[in-house]
């Protein structure tokens, strides 16, 4: 045996070069664009004839590789270069969405010639995002008319489902911020989605991409505030996005707040550390006492990891309520407090599902430790209480009701008796 070791056998072949045939086509949208171009010419004005006419050229253009240039030639009427201006080297059409009249009309035609493409060719979907968030990028390339056109199609198109209200974390960018172009332009498009739909809608949609709590984003830093938010918009007719803007701002507090107490009892801080703490919010941030108690209830019972037995959690609700009373009481100085509490409570009760039968029992504790009065007990049993849970609850309360009844009757006969 040789001690050599034996060589690896080698691949040996001729290198073929590509055909040409076989390599990737290069990108180029002269010819597409030519085409389109020429297409929209000739239908001109006449927008169902431009939808007709971009359904049937879907066939024969590649729309998927040519997208971009596609939605550039319908909004601006050629290809865009960075920043917003039209390239000099390519034929253009006059007939696009910023040579059309500025109308809200005109605008829904136009939304209708997109929509009714995206829907014929799904693929473009994407594409059509990636564009409008680019053309708001560019808005400080366009002239004043050609963004309130833009705004008024994206109002339209956010309204009918056809945009995602991502696509409005563009006019974030720092520049349009700084030069006032992304809030002149919200203000044209939340006009024309709100007319579309409603404030509802607006803030469903804004909600669902977390965009709800970023509109303040569209000042500079500086001018950040709601209360300059809410000047800008309801000096332009928006009173309504202004409100929702303060909603916001105030469920914001109420969130931070909660955490805030949930952390201070946690941490064994002295019950008089934290009201005194609570009342320095409510001068702070302008929160009423109903609203405090609200936080107040939630944040003391989500302290605990209840009991999911009903015949334990009660005992222990009892327990940690009595506890924390101090607190509650605090911030029941008015009767308005006080029912806000017990609203609460019955919602709270309602909601987990355990607590059904504990209801009587917490809202007794909190009468006996003067959190609540009989007043106020009985403006909830006879028209303040909530529907939820209505008849479970009224039944449970129906006894210690007639007793409250019968003690104030019987306090009225003595106080006569005494004035005889």
């Amino acid at each position: 045996m040789s001690n050599q070791k034996q060589q690896k056998p080698t691949l040996t072949g001729q290198r073929f070069k590509t055909r040409k045939r076989d390599e990737k086509e290069r990108f180029d949208p002269t010819q597409f664009q030519e085409s389109i171009v020429q297409g929209l010419n000739q239908t001109g004005t006449d927008l169902e004839a431009v939808a007709k006419f971009l359904d049937s050229s879907g066939a024969k253009l590649d729309y998927r590789r040519y997208a971009e240039t596609l939605f550039d030639i319908l909004v601006a009427g050629g290809m865009l270069a960075p920043g917003g201006a039209l390239s000099d080297d390519m034929t253009r059409t006059p007939f696009c969405l910023f040579t059309a009249p500025e109308d809200v009309k005109t605008m829904k035609a136009y939304a209708q010639v997109f929509n009714k493409l995206i829907r014929r060719y799904k693929y473009l979907e994407k594409g059509f995002e990636e564009e409008i968030k680019k053309l708001l990028l560019f808005l400080k390339g366009f002239s004043e008319s050609e963004r309130n056109k833009l705004a008024m199609l994206t109002g339209i198109l956010l309204a009918n489902g056809n945009l995602s209200s991502l696509i409005l974390g563009s006019l974030f960018n720092d520049n349009l911020v700084k030069e006032g172009v992304s809030p002149a332009f919200a203000v044209v498009l939340f006009k024309s989605w709100i007319s579309e739909k409603d404030i509802n809608s607006v803030a469903a949609s804004l909600r669902k991409v977390s965009m709800d709590n970023r509109l303040t984003e569209l000042f500079p830093v500086n001018k950040r505030s709601y209360d300059h938010f809410a000047k800008y918009f309801t000096d332009a007719g928006l009173k309504e996005l202004s409100d929702f803007a303060r909603n916001q701002q105030s469920l914001g507090t109420r969130k931070e707040l909660q955490k805030e107490l949930q952390d201070q009892m946690s941490q064994g801080i002295p019950f008089k550390e934290i009201i005194a703490y609570c009342r320095e919010e409510i001068k702070k941030s302008n929160i009423s006492e109903q609203r405090m108690i609200g936080i107040m209830w939630t944040s003391v019972m989500s302290l605990v990891e209840w009991n999911k037995k009903e015949e334990l959690v009660t005992e222990q609700s009892i327990k940690h309520l009595k506890q924390h009373s101090p607190l509650l009481k605090a911030f029941t100085t008015q009767g308005l407090s006080e029912v806000t509490l017990l609203l609460r409570i019955q919602e709270y009760c309602y909601d987990n599902i355990h607590f059904m039968k504990s209801f009587q029992k917490i809202v007794l504790l909190l009468y006996k430790v003067d959190v609540v009065s009989e007043e106020a007990i009985l403006k909830w049993y006879t028209e303040a209480h909530l529907a939820k849970g209505k008849s479970v609850f009224l039944e449970q309360m129906k006894k210690f009701v007639e007793w409250l009844k019968n003690a104030e009757e019987e306090s009225e006969s003595e106080e006569e008796t005494d004035e005889d």
